[in-house]
């Protein structure tokens, strides 16, 4: 593993000030041919386009500096920024700017949607798009990541396993605490649900195709496991640069890891996991994101 991923919310700052812990200990990223990507935006409320300024992004990234404890950020990215700011030019030349004063090695963006992708992959600043793709959200595969390939814009591949439908853990009676956001979106789904949640899919609908992605995975018979070949199919789309699991504990880091030295996927297993979607998935969410 040589990329993390953070973001100037998660913990309100103490994610990044852990990471900064992390390199401080270990003699910094570069050193240990790391690449740390944090986000930026959320601390603006209201949260709106308006609050996307140069004074906030300057703002926002030297707290971020100081949690991480550097003097320029290696990546920085929009962190879902409202879709009006996609297509503004003064924030990509602020973006610039913060480049140009060298507090920021390179910028990019998190977006929820295709068209959103597309918007930005226009602007020859970007460097990275951050997208869910997974096998139960393909559509990126279709026009996304051929034009970042073509543009030379990396793809950050987030929520691999569908928040966690792809671990091949979970059952109908898997019970989330109560302050987990699946708790209080299972079985909502397509346009009403947070297209982060479960990629979009009603619970229900997704525990029965990540059974069936299961059974693709055993077929194997070489202890490939579920969660290993779903991020085994994200890696292997051309274009993907890096793919960021969650883990919550060491081992699932480390199995999590393992996938890149997993078998790539055979034809057959594409077209079956293809055929999955097709049958489970699209109609819930192509047309959405």
């Amino acid at each position: 593993m040589t990329f993390i991923d953070t973001a100037d919310v998660y913990g309100d700052g103490r994610s990044e000030q852990l990471v900064g812990r992390f390199l401080a200990a270990r003699g910094g990223a570069e050193a240990n041919g790391l690449l740390v990507a944090t986000k930026t935006g959320r601390r603006a409320d209201p949260h709106v386009a308006a609050a996307y300024t140069y004074a906030n992004f300057r703002a926002w990234t030297d707290r971020s500096r100081r949690n991480l404890g550097v003097d320029r950020l290696q990546l920085v990215q929009l962190h879902c920024p409202p879709t009006p700011v996609f297509s503004s030019d003064q924030v990509y030349a602020d973006l610039d700017r913060l480049v140009e004063e060298g507090v920021v090695a390179a910028y990019g963006v998190s977006v929820e949607t295709v068209a959103e992708a597309l918007a930005a992959i226009a602007h020859p600043g970007v460097r990275t798009v951050q997208i869910i793709l997974n096998v139960f959200r393909q559509k990126p595969v279709e026009q996304v990541l051929p034009a970042a390939a073509a543009a030379g814009v990396g793809i950050i591949a987030r929520v691999p396993l569908a928040s966690g439908l792809l671990s091949g853990q979970y059952d109908l009676d898997t019970p989330f605490p109560a302050s987990d956001l699946r708790a209080t979106n299972k079985n909502i789904g397509g346009v009403s649900g947070p297209g982060e949640v479960f990629a979009g899919l009603p619970y229900d609908v997704g525990v029965v195709a990540a059974r069936e992605v299961a059974e693709v995975a055993a077929a194997r018979g070489d202890g490939t496991t579920t969660a290993q070949l779903a991020l085994r199919w994200v890696i292997d789309q051309p274009g993907v640069t890096t793919v960021i699991p969650g883990a919550s504990k060491p081992a699932q880091a480390a199995a999590n890891a393992a996938a890149s030295d997993v078998a790539p996927l055979t034809d057959a297993e594409r077209v079956a996991l293809a055929d999955i979607y097709d049958r489970h998935a699209r109609s819930h969410v192509h047309h959405l994101w």
